[in-house]
């Protein structure tokens, strides 16, 4: 039996196969090993992961693919794998980036640019087996164009600083019982702030036909472009997406790239379909 994983920094997806028609898919909240220290991410598998999956056998578990948030350092990728060979003690595992599972869900064995948009944000050139450029996500402070994250923090800023329509304000501020104390309390002084700000992006959704909240999707979605995939020089390539807000801003996303002169390719909510047909045809 094969596992996928494929883990960001709000949710987890496991994906366990023997076979295409047998495919067993349990979730968990996210995983990330640059904000969260070892015994915590343990005790997502034994206290999430484990007390779904009792009726498999964990030595039955021959090789585990883990695409993961914030496995961008050889340090960090052994650290996960060592972590997991505490509960798939037979498993042959390999540790790799998040984006590097994007790619291969997306494009399978053919090039093509790769983008990640969830509560984080990503992209890379794939040569159909490789990344073999990629401009650096930076994370939610430095980087992180486009992403659930850039638009809350957005959305929330220009929500406070009087940027928005009055209705619009008052409406969100009252949906999630917020003051601008509560909002500070929240981004800077409580752990993981970038979920804090993500976990706005439905509200977005939702006033997506507003105007001004219109506009701000389509700033932040052409920052990604220029920021991001514009860099690898590639025009005529077709650039894919994957990630919940990529396939709930589809519309806006395929106007953003039209207005920049680039083509959309896939999008898809998650990688993991992808993934375990990748996977599935492996030899090992």
């Amino acid at each position: 039996m094969k596992l996928v994983v494929d883990s960001g920094s709000t949710k987890t997806d496991w994906g366990f196969f023997s076979s295409l028609s047998d495919v067993r898919i349990f979730k968990t909240q996210g995983i990330n090993p640059c904000h969260q220290s070892a015994d915590e991410i343990k005790g997502i598998i034994s206290g999430e992961l484990l007390s779904q999956t009792a009726g498999i056998n964990p030595d039955t578990v021959t090789h585990i693919f883990y695409y993961g948030a914030g496995c961008a350092t050889e340090s960090i990728c052994s650290q996960m794998a060592g972590t997991l060979r505490e509960y798939f003690p037979v498993a042959a595992i390999m540790v790799d980036s998040d984006m590097l599972g994007a790619a291969r869900a997306l494009c399978g064995h053919a090039e093509g640019v790769a983008c990640v948009l969830g509560t984080g944000s990503n992209s890379c050139l794939y040569n159909g087996k490789e990344i073999v450029d990629q401009v650096p996500s930076l994370g939610y402070i430095l980087g992180d164009e486009g992403s659930s994250a850039a638009l809350g923090r957005r959305f929330i800023s220009d929500c406070l600083k009087r940027q928005l329509p009055e209705q619009v304000s008052k409406e969100f501020m009252e949906r999630y019982s917020l003051t601008k104390e509560i909002i500070i309390e929240n981004v800077y002084r409580k752990p993981l702030p970038n979920r804090y700000i993500a976990g706005f992006a439905p509200f977005i959704y939702d006033k997506r036909a507003v105007t001004e909240v219109h506009k701000l999707i389509i700033q932040c979605f052409s920052e990604f472009f220029t920021r991001n995939v514009i860099s690898y020089h590639k025009p005529w390539m077709p650039v894919h997406f994957v990630g919940s807000l990529a396939n709930s801003f589809a519309d806006e996303l395929k106007e953003t790239a039209e207005q920049l002169g680039m083509t959309i390719g896939k999008i898809e909510a998650s990688p993991m379909n992808g993934l375990v047909d990748y996977h599935a045809t492996d030899k090992a």
